[in-house]
Protein backbone atom coordinates (compact mmCIF):
# COMPACT_ATOMS: atom_id res chain seq x y z
CA UNK A 1 0.00 0.00 0.00
CA UNK A 2 1.49 3.27 -0.75
CA UNK A 3 1.33 5.94 1.88
CA UNK A 4 1.00 9.44 0.79
CA UNK A 5 1.52 12.65 2.75
CA UNK A 6 0.14 16.35 1.36
CA UNK A 7 2.06 19.53 2.76
CA UNK A 8 0.12 22.87 2.18
CA UNK A 9 -0.02 26.08 3.19
CA UNK A 10 -3.70 27.52 4.71
CA UNK A 11 -4.53 29.50 7.03
CA UNK A 12 -6.05 28.13 10.81
CA UNK A 13 -10.08 29.29 9.82
CA UNK A 14 -9.77 27.01 6.75
CA UNK A 15 -7.91 23.77 8.04
CA UNK A 16 -10.78 23.53 10.78
CA UNK A 17 -13.40 24.02 8.09
CA UNK A 18 -11.81 21.00 6.27
CA UNK A 19 -11.44 18.79 9.64
CA UNK A 20 -15.58 20.02 10.79
CA UNK A 21 -16.64 18.51 7.10
CA UNK A 22 -14.87 15.32 7.73
CA UNK A 23 -16.23 14.55 10.91
CA UNK A 24 -19.53 15.88 9.63
CA UNK A 25 -19.25 13.61 7.06
CA UNK A 26 -18.21 10.47 8.83
CA UNK A 27 -20.85 11.29 11.71
CA UNK A 28 -23.42 11.06 8.73
CA UNK A 29 -21.93 7.25 8.08
CA UNK A 30 -20.15 8.17 4.82
CA UNK A 31 -16.62 6.61 4.21
CA UNK A 32 -14.47 9.14 3.86
CA UNK A 33 -10.42 8.14 2.79
CA UNK A 34 -8.13 8.49 5.39
CA UNK A 35 -5.62 11.02 4.37
CA UNK A 36 -2.67 12.45 6.24
CA UNK A 37 -2.11 16.19 6.18
CA UNK A 38 0.65 18.86 7.53
CA UNK A 39 -0.46 22.14 6.99
CA UNK A 40 1.86 25.48 6.70
CA UNK A 41 0.84 28.79 7.74
CA UNK A 42 2.43 30.72 5.51
CA UNK A 43 4.98 29.50 2.22
CA UNK A 44 7.51 31.30 4.86
CA UNK A 45 7.24 28.59 7.16
CA UNK A 46 6.96 25.77 5.24
CA UNK A 47 10.36 27.35 3.35
CA UNK A 48 11.96 27.52 6.37
CA UNK A 49 11.22 23.80 7.47
CA UNK A 50 11.74 22.13 4.39
CA UNK A 51 14.82 23.51 3.19
CA UNK A 52 16.44 21.76 0.20
CA UNK A 53 18.72 19.77 2.42
CA UNK A 54 16.00 18.44 4.00
CA UNK A 55 14.46 17.12 1.04
CA UNK A 56 17.92 15.51 0.10
CA UNK A 57 18.01 14.17 3.78
CA UNK A 58 14.61 12.86 3.07
CA UNK A 59 14.74 11.48 -0.04
CA UNK A 60 18.42 10.13 1.13
CA UNK A 61 16.48 7.51 3.69
CA UNK A 62 13.82 6.94 1.21
CA UNK A 63 16.01 5.61 -1.70
CA UNK A 64 18.56 4.13 0.81
CA UNK A 65 16.03 2.58 3.72
CA UNK A 66 16.48 3.51 7.66
CA UNK A 67 19.77 4.75 8.61
CA UNK A 68 21.43 6.23 12.06
CA UNK A 69 22.25 9.77 12.23
CA UNK A 70 26.06 9.26 11.74
CA UNK A 71 25.60 6.97 8.12
CA UNK A 72 22.74 9.16 7.20
CA UNK A 73 25.56 12.08 8.20
CA UNK A 74 28.62 10.58 5.98
CA UNK A 75 26.28 9.11 3.62
CA UNK A 76 25.51 13.16 2.92
CA UNK A 77 29.01 14.44 3.58
CA UNK A 78 26.81 16.97 6.49
CA UNK A 79 28.04 17.36 9.92
CA UNK A 80 26.15 15.36 12.29
CA UNK A 81 25.07 17.93 14.90
CA UNK A 82 23.42 19.68 11.74
CA UNK A 83 21.42 15.99 10.62
CA UNK A 84 20.68 15.44 14.14
CA UNK A 85 19.01 18.86 14.41
CA UNK A 86 17.54 17.99 10.38
CA UNK A 87 16.21 14.97 11.79
CA UNK A 88 14.59 16.10 14.66
CA UNK A 89 12.55 19.11 13.32
CA UNK A 90 11.71 16.26 10.66
CA UNK A 91 10.36 13.80 12.83
CA UNK A 92 8.20 16.68 14.73
CA UNK A 93 6.54 17.38 11.59
CA UNK A 94 5.77 13.85 10.98
CA UNK A 95 7.97 13.03 7.89
CA UNK A 96 10.33 11.16 9.82
CA UNK A 97 9.69 8.24 12.24
CA UNK A 98 12.20 6.21 14.17
CA UNK A 99 12.51 2.12 13.95
CA UNK A 100 12.25 -0.19 16.86
CA UNK A 101 16.35 0.12 16.65
CA UNK A 102 16.36 3.62 16.55
CA UNK A 103 17.46 4.04 12.67
CA UNK A 104 16.03 7.42 11.50
CA UNK A 105 13.34 6.29 8.21
CA UNK A 106 10.77 7.94 6.07
CA UNK A 107 7.39 6.42 6.53
CA UNK A 108 5.92 7.86 3.46
CA UNK A 109 5.84 6.93 -0.48
CA UNK A 110 4.81 10.34 -1.90
CA UNK A 111 5.29 13.52 -0.09
CA UNK A 112 3.09 15.69 -2.18
CA UNK A 113 3.15 19.23 -1.72
CA UNK A 114 1.09 22.33 -2.94
CA UNK A 115 1.59 26.11 -3.38
CA UNK A 116 -1.33 28.16 -4.36
CA UNK A 117 0.02 31.60 -6.09
CA UNK A 118 -3.35 33.33 -5.31
CA UNK A 119 -6.37 32.68 -3.24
Amino acid sequence: MTREIHISVGDPVSTAKNFIEVWNRLESGEEVPTEQHIVFENPETLFETLTPERWILLKALRTDGPMSVRNLADTLKRDEREVRRDIMRLEQIGLIRYTADGLAEVGWDIVETRLRLAA
